[in-house]
């Protein structure tokens, strides 16, 4: 969907107003990984991310009648998304919220040296890694569900200021202000306990069977690793700005494709009853 001309969208979208399933399913396919990374970012887990997606997903479908065109359509799937995340409840963290006093209490006083060796044959570099893409994904549940937002806006997906202050109903100088708060205090917590990203002596390897015993990481499921990135290109990029030095420091952000189930969930609705209905109605 981004090689297509303005034109040519806007054609698809009344096309999928009309009633076109083809064009309809042209139109999801082409933002639901958007959608999908946004919800794994925002609820930390693939399982929650994917019954969120899922849901935001069939609101953008129901209600694609009333997109008025009057911005990019990425930028009104996202305040769509938006808005369902930062008040979505049926996640696991939403039940056990974090805190970054808790993590570094957890890096300072998790014993390591108690636990046997966990793996289950499966490779320690490849279970550190799983665990270093999990953590800095939970991490993000330290954050309010405002500024987790907005970290994620202004560092995974580089949204330009003056389109995530209108996603997020702020003004464009709350929103850089706001963001430059949050990376830096990301920021400051990596440097001070991650050795994967600062100077602290917390090392994946060394806290895998640890993570194994708390069930943080199970070595027959790689959620992460075994996720196929994906290449998602976003409208809203046509405004990208460096916003601040952290940049690289906080390039952990990998972008995944959405899980085939998910794919086959929404190809179920377009093909089903559900759908006729919404049409219809």
């Amino acid at each position: 969907m981004d090689q297509m001309t303005n034109q040519e969208l806007t054609a698809l979208i009344d096309n999928a107003v009309a009633g076109d399933k083809h064009s309809l399913e042209t139109l999801i396919l082409g933002v639901q990984d958007l959608v999908f990374n946004l919800s794994l970012r925002m609820l930390g887990s693939f399982p929650d991310a994917e019954d969120a997606s899922q849901d935001i997903l069939l609101k953008v479908i129901t209600h694609l009648s009333s997109f008025k065109k009057d911005s990019a359509f990425s930028t009104w799937v996202f305040r769509i998304a938006v808005n369902h995340l930062k008040t979505y409840q049926k996640h696991r963290f939403a039940q056990f919220p974090l805190s970054f006093e808790f993590y570094g209490d957890d890096i300072r006083n998790g014993r390591l040296e108690d636990i046997p060796d966990l793996t289950q044959d499966v490779e320690r570099a490849i279970l550190a890694e799983e665990l270093k893409l999990s953590c800095t994904n939970v991490m993000l549940q330290c954050l309010d569900p405002e500024s987790r937002c907005i970290f994620i806006l202004g560092t995974m997906f580089r949204v330009d200021s003056r389109i995530a202050g209108d996603i997020l109903g702020i003004t464009p100088e709350a929103y850089r202000q706001r963001l430059c708060r949050v990376r830096k205090r990301m920021a400051d917590f990596l440097s001070e306990y991650c050795g994967e990203y600062g100077a602290g002596a917390c090392r994946c390897a060394k806290r895998v069977d640890y993570a194994i015993q708390n069930h943080r990481v199970d070595p027959r499921h790689l959620e992460f690793t075994a996720a196929r990135p994906a290449r998602l290109a976003v409208e809203v990029k046509e405004a990208m700005e460096q916003i601040d030095g952290y940049a690289q420091q906080l390039s952990f952000c990998k972008l995944y494709q959405s899980p085939d189930r998910l794919k086959k969930l929404l190809q179920d609705f377009l093909n089903g009853a559900a759908y006729a209905t919404v049409i219809e109605s």
